[in-house]
């Protein structure tokens, strides 16, 4: 089963008034464990960086502006991604700005449904409580402490454990023998005594009680 964990930063937060992606980064998840592979790219919006922006992801007009633009990574970008659903944090807001660079392409945009919003997921298992990045990796014990800014590729790498316990966490290996069971339970492996074969034979009088209910019955399939 392939997924794909997905994050963009912006310069703001509506792409209906101007704003533009300046980093996508994806990982992708096969059997929801992480790959290798993974997508990454910082991007030319082709406008201003706003101050508050910079405060959240660190990045400058800058730097930025010898990146490329998205026309130049869009189809590199949607043969990474290819059909496999999207996993994002937030999912509606992501998924707006994406949309916008497709549509100034001319291109197809992404259908909703194809996405997993994992604020959603964190909602319904954990109600009441924080649902973001920072709080659900405190909750799982996620090592987040290279995060002093956003980053959408360390928030794709954060948010791929975030996902592994949400879905349900790290299994023990279902090993059925004596020593795998006491390891995954944390006991010590004991030798135990050899017990003798139980006997399961029905004795007499049940057999004879099991041929009374037989003959109360109508075409038994006992009797077939």
């Amino acid at each position: 089963m392939r997924e794909i964990i997905l994050d963009t930063e912006t310069t703001g937060l509506d792409p209906d008034a101007g704003h533009r992606i300046v980093e996508i980064g994806c990982v992708e998840l096969l059997h929801r464990l992480p790959s290798g592979r993974q997508f990454q790219k910082h991007l030319n919006p082709e406008r201003d960086m706003p101050a508050e922006a910079q405060a959240v992801h660190g990045l400058t007009a800058e730097f930025l502006a010898g990146q490329p633009k998205f026309s130049e990574i869009v189809e590199e970008f949607l043969e990474f991604i290819g059909t496999a659903p999207l996993v994002i944090h937030n999912a509606q807001f992501d998924l707006k700005f994406l949309n916008a660079e497709l549509a100034r392409l001319g291109k197809p945009a992404i259908e909703p449904a194809r996405t997993v919003d994992t604020v959603a997921l964190a909602r319904r298992r954990f109600p009441g409580a924080q649902a973001s990045l920072d709080a659900l990796c405190r909750r799982f014990e996620i090592d987040n402490s290279a995060r002093s800014v956003h980053g959408a590729l360390l928030d794709c790498q954060l948010l791929a454990d975030v996902y592994l316990e949400l879905s349900g966490g790290r299994q023990a290996g279902f090993d059925l023998g004596h020593a795998g069971r006491a390891a995954a339970l944390g006991t010590p492996n004991r030798e135990r005594p050899t017990r003798p074969a139980r006997i399961h034979e029905p004795t007499p009088e049940e057999t004879a009680a099991h041929e009374v209910l037989l003959a109360r019955m109508k075409d038994p399939v006992w009797r077939q």
